[in-house]
């Protein structure tokens, strides 16, 4: 087991580079499985969950190749009907290939999927699209059963009790490209890796329209032709340095910042008292520039507050001086990385999906634990302030979304290590 062991107390300064989207990869390495010839996707972030879906795909008969963040994913051999559980498991973004399978194959026996321990999060709505596209859906000894003679057309609405659905909304409309007829899915998600997915899939010969709004209209076609595109930057990597500089009371040039589409995340810390400045090839974030003060959040499907961010603000918030409010709507039960904080001196109370959060004049190290991806982050920020040594234990949720992330933080001041089991990371012998 690897661990990631920070020295902190040190504000960050430089020049930091953002990686390709990993929300946005995934749907797109699913939706190559629509097409009658290869695709070819540049700016591919090495990630777990990225080699992850690689392999789902090469179950399902596909060839991938992945080389210098540019991946070639042949569709050719796409003929295998079950996507299994001892790769499903493994992260929740599997379930993409479903709709793929039903739009080519027909049929698709797809393991319920699973991922990080942050509660809930069903997959009813991808089936309720599914059903309004004609499919046949039973659940049985762990996996969805699908089955359809051929898809059709439908007008439906998509949204659920937290809203709309990103996962579901990307789903849907992929199998709705190679239906007949026309569908209609209201109360679609609008997050940007809809939108690069509905450019993606535009590009390959899919009629679609009302990208980047509520509703989303599918005119089916026959086939579709593999393409090449290029990843748009990753804005969760990038607010998670912005939170970095912020909380470290650094100075830093984030590039390949796809700042239009982190309003709510930059104004937010803008409230708080963080500085931004465009500086051409990239986006200068100072938290070195004055006082901050005391913020309430509430997270939001998009254009709101992203629940991906609020873990990495609630670290930055324990350092705040004042009383802030994180309301979490999107996953009610996404708090565990606040006890981690409180370990290290931040004071957080979590009651029924709201944290009240007490700032704290310094954080200290200690050990932790992460739960989920985005808690990694934050553990690994609140790590760059604290005074002390840090141990972030469970990297390997770390690895799912961020590419190379204690590499990036050492280029621009941090002192981190990534150490193993049998490697000392005590403070008498730092791996540093």
């Amino acid at each position: 087991m690897q661990r990631i062991v920070i020295n902190g107390g040190k504000p960050l300064s430089g020049r930091v580079p953002v990686s390709g989207s990993k929300n946005a990869t995934l749907p797109l390495m699913a939706a190559t499985l629509l097409g009658r010839s290869p695709s070819v996707i540049r700016n591919v972030p090495d990630l777990r969950d990225v080699q992850t879906m690689a392999d789902v795909l090469r179950s399902l008969g596909a060839t991938v190749d992945f080389s210098e963040h540019t991946m070639r994913i042949d569709p050719a051999g796409f003929s295998n009907t079950e996507a299994p559980y001892d790769m499903v498991r493994k992260m929740r973004a599997s379930i993409y290939v479903m709709g793929p399978m039903l739009a080519r194959l027909r049929e698709a026996k797809v393991s319920l999927p699973g991922g990080c321990a942050i509660g809930s999060r069903p997959v009813d709505l991808h089936l309720k699209g599914f059903q309004e596209l004609g499919a046949d859906i039973a659940l049985e000894h762990g996996y969805i059963l699908a089955k359809t003679n051929g898809l059709r057309g439908a007008e439906f609405n998509l949204s659920g009790a937290a809203g709309s659905s990103v996962g579901a909304t990307c789903n849907v409309v992929m199998a709705a490209c190679l239906a007949s007829g026309t569908t209609v899915i209201r109360g679609a998600a609008c997050e940007p890796d809809v939108v690069e997915l509905m450019d993606f899939l535009t590009k390959m010969g899919a009629r679609i329209e009302g990208s980047g709004t509520s509703t989303i209209t599918v005119q089916g076609v026959e086939s579709l032709e593999g393409i090449v595109h290029s990843v748009v930057s990753d804005r969760i990597e990038a607010g998670t340095f912005m939170t970095a500089a912020a909380i470290t009371r650094g100075d830093l040039i984030i590039e390949n910042c796809p700042s239009m589409h982190m309003e709510a995340t930059i104004s937010k810390m803008q409230e708080i008292g963080v500085v931004f400045e465009d500086v051409g090839d990239g986006l200068r974030v100072r938290g070195n520039a004055g006082d901050f003060r005391r913020t309430d959040i509430q997270t939001a499907t998009y254009p709101g507050f992203p629940t991906d961010m609020q873990a990495q603000l609630m670290a930055f918030l324990a350092t705040v001086p004042g009383t802030s409010i994180i309301k979490e709507t999107i996953y009610v039960d996404r708090f565990l990385h606040a006890a981690e904080l409180v370990r290290l001196g931040a004071s957080i109370r979590v009651l029924s999906g709201i944290a009240t959060i007490e700032g704290v004049e310094r954080l200290s190290g200690a050990p932790v634990m992460a739960s989920d991806l985005r808690a990694s982050a934050a553990l690994v920020v609140a790590g760059l302030a604290a005074e002390g040594t840090t141990i972030v234990n469970r990297v390997y949720h770390i690895d799912r979304g961020y590419e190379s992330i204690e590499k990036k933080l050492r280029d621009v001041g941090a002192t981190i290590a990534r150490v193993s089991d049998n490697e000392p990371d005590d403070a008498t012998t730092p791996p540093f």
